[in-house]
């Protein structure tokens, strides 16, 4: 299976505040507490000015630091939450990556680094149940195949083989699907083995039938990943073993 990557989010930042919107910063202070825009753009640009040696430097704690403090200081501006979420995926921080998400899913339900870190995050907890309806939202939302087919693949391993025939179907009928490739385990030494998405779709079709007993169907689907990919281990192995 492909393993999700995610660029850290470089912030907008570009050492300078000019592309960064500051119209919320001060919304919750009071008149008598309140500092002059400046000075909080002239923090902001501290903070991104040191968050951005720190990611040159590859000193996580540091940039993980200063993106709580623009995360508190700007709390209208989405960004930072995105990169942090993304910083703790990348960073195999599943559990905070997850919570980091799933608290920026409830102030922007749209925002699709929420979307993502959400689904993978919650997947690779286990969480399949959660993680489901962010990859139908993230398909739903940007038009991501692989997340329609993540979505299908998490239907078939729970069960939901109705749902996850109309995810697969829906893809397979996609025309943009046959030009997109995923990775497979090929033998025993742990290669990899590129084949298309529609291929991996009809094979994944394959299996739920298979598991609803519905063999003349699935020996079908096997077929016709193969016809696709005939080099396509995991379906050769699925047709031999029906």
């Amino acid at each position: 299976m492909m393993k999700m990557k995610f660029a850290v989010l470089i912030l907008l930042l570009c050492l300078s505040a000019q592309n960064i919107s500051f119209a919320q910063e001060n919304t919750n202070t009071t008149p008598a507490t309140q500092e002059p825009i400046t000075s909080n753009k002239a923090k902001n640009e501290t903070d991104n000015r040191i968050y951005s040696l720190a990611m040159r430097y590859n000193d996580a704690s540091v940039a993980k630091l200063k993106l709580y403090e623009l995360m508190e200081r700007n709390p209208g501006n989405l960004v930072y939450a995105e990169t942090l979420a993304s910083m703790y995926f990348e960073m195999e921080q599943y559990g905070s990556a997850a919570l980091v998400a799933l608290d920026l899913l409830e102030r922007n339900d749209k925002s699709l680094t929420g979307l993502e870190v959400a689904a993978f995050s919650l997947e690779q907890l286990g969480a399949l149940e959660r993680a489901l309806p962010h990859f139908e939202s993230l398909h739903l939302l940007s038009g991501d195949l692989f997340s329609l087919y993540k979505a299908g693949y998490l239907q078939y391993t729970l069960k939901k083989y109705e749902e996850g025939l109309n995810s697969i179907n829906m893809l397979i009928k996609d025309s943009k699907a046959a030009e997109q490739k995923l990775n497979f385990p090929k033998g025993e030494n742990n290669e990899m083995q590129e084949i298309s998405m529609v291929a991996a779709a009809e094979n994944l079709k394959g299996l739920i039938y298979k598991d609803q007993g519905s063999m003349a169907e699935a020996k079908t689907a096997f077929e016709a990943a193969l016809a696709i990919n005939p080099d396509f281990e995991l379906a050769k192995e699925n047709l031999a073993g029906l």
